[in-house]
């Protein structure tokens, strides 16, 4: 333990701590739902709108990023669920197609910035090690009121409440984890704690608190980068918890 910087790694488990609050159990309502790309798709959006701002020379920091970030994800959120209520029956391939567009559109938009490789690998493999307890201020009040909209009964569509609050906490945690952890943060839970029938949100955490922490401690420890450790030390987090589950009887088996 001689390796770990708890300076650094504290605020890194908080972040990730905060993810997980919302996106488990968003993730639980994707799988059923059968559109587990949303997830890519949207975060992929916000962060073509914060890349496009700053290869234009806009000052994206703090609060204008977010605003950036959060219409893009948002414009988003409403062309996807356009489609789902114009074209239900190809809904998953036109959500890979808008990931596909607006992937390559990245791409395309950094061609010949001198920093493009860079800003797209930290749009995939976030900085989580290096996000500090102010960035997590205006993180925490926006999943603060996604939380409060979730449970208030102020939507006339159920399907609308989904997209617009799915994207607006999508887009803080793409900024501060990048896609994969974004990504793996609502599948990876969701897909162990599926066929369970208690506790599954409780067990949901636990994946990926686990997940989080001994990721976290591995990439201090080996000198490994975190987001890729930490998206394998989840999916070993809920491997270890599906078997347990099915040893204790609380998950059934697989036909």
């Amino acid at each position: 333990m001689s390796n770990v910087d708890w300076s650094i790694l504290l605020p890194a488990l908080l972040t990730g701590l905060l993810v997980l609050l919302t996106h488990v159990p968003l993730g639980q309502r994707v799988l059923e739902r059968g559109i587990i790309f949303i997830d890519l798709a949207v975060a992929q959006i916000a962060g073509l709108g914060v890349i496009t701002a700053q290869m234009f020379e806009v000052q994206t920091h703090g609060f204008v990023v977010q605003v950036i970030a959060t219409g893009s994800a948002l414009l988003g959120a409403l062309i996807l669920y356009f489609i789902e209520r114009r074209w239900p029956a190809v809904q998953e391939a036109l959500i890979g197609l808008t990931f596909v567009l607006a992937a390559t559109a990245v791409m395309l938009v950094v061609a010949h910035h001198p920093q493009g490789e860079h800003e797209i690998n930290e749009l995939f493999n976030g900085q989580i090690l290096w996000v500090n307890l102010a960035d997590l201020k205006p993180v925490g009040i926006l999943y603060a009121i996604v939380a409060l909209l979730w449970f208030l009964p102020l939507w006339h569509s159920q399907r609308l409440k989904f997209y617009v609050l799915f994207a607006l906490a999508v887009t803080a945690s793409v900024q501060l984890v990048g896609v994969y952890l974004v990504f793996a943060s609502l599948i990876v839970p969701a897909l162990a704690v599926r066929r369970i029938k208690r506790h599954a949100l409780w067990l949901g955490y636990l994946i990926g608190v686990s997940g989080y922490l001994f990721g976290l401690l591995g990439s201090s420890i080996f000198d490994l980068p975190s987001g890729p450790l930490i998206v394998w030390c989840l999916f070993v987090s809920a491997v270890i918890v599906l078997l347990l589950c099915k040893g204790k009887g609380l998950a059934p088996a697989d036909n």
